[in-house]
């Protein structure tokens, strides 16, 4: 592209044929104010405070507006004179006469000089009709949902002839970019928060995948994204200096050849729905461990500060301990990390609000190195601490209401005596479960799981990150449920193992495995759907089946259900075995 020579204030500079004085202006670090400018569409001067003086070569002036004014060759524009500062002091008072008092328009008066507007100012309306919203919804996300109505005084923005709009896509555009914030997004029940809704990781349409992923580099959520949904913005592919943007890409899949696999999967957090007794999803501020989490987390949605859906602060807050866990309708197990998980929550309460906190427990399991202690420090932090599990979460009634918005009942074993407790907060400690998908995912790499959807490894004592599958090996929360010290070190037990079948070279097959005699096989496949481990294959060409010595465990399966007596297990024959016994009798 053809460059040109102008000048700005005094100070000479080469840009672009073509493009506008207000980004030739920015690139010299002169800023020049304007409300109604968005760097990807086509420049409407509407608001008309960007207003600069033109001087051409035959000695003429005018004043433009710079945002949609072009450059060219000799143009010289001056940003600062009586005759700019006065045009852009009429502009504002005219919008400010039909606006009410904002923010940025309050700003740009003080730095103009306005004390008190000549058309005075209006009264409620806080729209300045710059129409940016308009022209964004339709020239950027392409949604359309946004329009002008009427004429002359009574000019407004609305939805098309002012009825609810299927076109909106709540991408919140308009809201963001609306200069004076005539345009809010507002949660339709008039909630502070929706705890169940809250997400650490940012709702935006690029970002990490999380912080520790691998390649760290930023991906597109086609959820929410914007062109994904109307064809419209591509603002990223505009900005990025590198082309990076792909919007055809999509995830793929790659079959890898490796010799060890190590499965990692983790747990899933119990869902207290079903649970109808303490009122989840059905009482506000009734929530899970994890929207808790979620909550404190000084980069989640609050910014770490503990408050209820109207956004207060709780005056009380109980903890119930063991949802879903040591229940014989739901998981009969203990999940190790709940008890101290409950604490902590406690002692980050206390940290941040004044409120009042209440745990209930069954038996408190502070088994681990440093978890007693740490038990007696939320003690002497005066954490009220009953033993007994939560029975019900109800709404507080008219006299109990200043007190707190639920009750919690529950039985004091201690003192033998049934309790309500009004609080404002119920924090719902739930049970790590198997993943749903662990049986199906288990039968994949031929290893099996337990009655609680846990994977089973080969001994629970001698080898508990191996399975019963060779090169297969478990690490953390898969295998059952482990507080994270424990997941670490199973993390590098298994690692271990990995390296030193892996360092190996060859592997050390165990002497006992299944041989087919194929003079007496019938070639009924029967085997080959009773092995376990799937080592017993069809020969079509000799019409026998043939075992796969290293995948053969030795279990005797096959041994035992071969109607022709054609396997046997070695060092396990019949012979093998009469001669034990006529030795131990002799």
């Amino acid at each position: 592209m053809d460059k040109v020579k102008i000048t700005i204030d005094g100070q000479q500079m080469e840009v672009d044929e073509g493009s506008y004085v207000l980004e030739a202006s920015k690139s010299l670090g002169i800023e020049i104010p304007t409300l109604c400018y968005y760097p990807y569409m086509v420049p409407y001067a509407a608001c008309r405070i960007c207003c600069v003086e033109a001087h051409g070569a035959g000695g003429w002036s005018k004043i433009v507006t710079a945002c949609n004014y072009p450059v060219w060759e000799g143009l010289e524009i001056l940003t600062d004179t009586p005759r700019v500062i006065n045009a852009r002091r009429t502009n504002l008072e005219m919008l400010m006469a039909n606006c009410a008092p904002v923010p940025v328009l309050q700003r740009l008066a003080e730095q103009l000089g306005i004390t008190e507007p000549r058309w005075k100012t209006g009264s409620n309306y806080t729209c300045i009709l710059c129409g940016l919203c308009v022209r964004i919804c339709d020239e950027v996300v392409g949604a359309h949902a946004l329009a002008f109505i009427n004429r002359g005084a009574k000019r407004d923005v609305s939805t098309p002839f002012q009825l609810d709009s299927e076109s909106c896509i709540l991408c919140g555009a308009c809201a963001k970019h609306c200069p004076t914030g005539y345009i809010k997004m507002e949660e339709i029940e008039n909630r502070y928060i929706v705890h169940k809704e809250m997400n650490l990781s940012p709702n935006a349409a690029i970002t990490l995948p999380f912080r520790q992923a691998v390649p760290n580099v930023p991906q597109i959520v086609r959820e929410n994204c914007i062109h994904f949904k109307t064809g419209g913005c591509m603002v990223c592919s505009k900005v990025c200096p590198k082309d990076c943007i792909d919007y055809g890409d999509c995830p793929k899949s790659e079959e890898v050849e490796v010799g060890v696999v190590v499965i990692a999967t983790g747990f899933d957090s119990f869902d207290p729905t079903p649970m109808k007794q303490y009122g989840y999803g059905k009482y506000p501020n009734v929530i899970s461990s994890e929207e808790f989490e979620v909550m404190n987390n000084a980069a989640g949605p609050t910014g770490g500060r503990i408050v209820m859906e109207n956004g207060e602060e709780p005056r009380a807050i109980a903890i119930l301990h063991c949802i879903g866990s040591r229940d014989h309708e739901y998981h009969k197990y203990c999940s190790r990390v709940c008890c101290m998980y409950s604490l902590k929550f406690s002692h980050l309460v206390k940290e941040k609000t004044s409120a009042e906190v209440y745990q209930l427990y069954i038996d408190m399991r502070a088994f681990g190195k440093g978890y007693e202690e740490f038990y007696g420090r939320i003690l002497d932090e005066g954490v009220n601490v009953i033993r007994g599990k939560g029975a019900e979460v109800v709404p507080s009634g008219y006299r109990q209401h200043e007190e707190g918005h639920l009750i919690v009942r529950c039985e004091d074993t201690l003192i033998g005596k049934y309790r309500e407790i009004p609080v404002d907060m119920v924090i719902l400690s739930t049970a790590l479960e198997a993943r749903q998908d662990a049986k199906e995912f288990g039968r994949r790499f031929n290893i099996s799981t337990g009655a609680d959807g846990w994977f089973i490894e080969a001994h629970p004592k001698l080898a508990p990150v191996s399975t019963t599958t060779d090169g297969i090996f478990l690490a953390g929360a898969c295998q059952g449920a482990k507080d994270i010290p424990d997941s670490v070190a199973q993390g590098g037990a298994a690692a271990a193992q990995a390296m030193k079948l892996m360092a190996q070279g060859e592997v050390m097959m165990d002497a006992a495995y299944a041989v087919i005699d194929e003079a007496f096989c019938s070639g009924c496949k029967m085997c080959n759907d009773m092995c376990p481990y799937t080592a017993i294959s069809f020969d079509d060409a000799k019409k026998v089946s043939a075992v796969n010595s290293a995948l053969c465990k030795g279990c005797g399966t096959c041994v035992a259900a071969c109607p022709a007596g054609a396997i046997m297990a070695r060092h396990f024959t019949d012979e093998q075995i009469y001669a034990q016994i006529e030795g131990i009798l002799a």
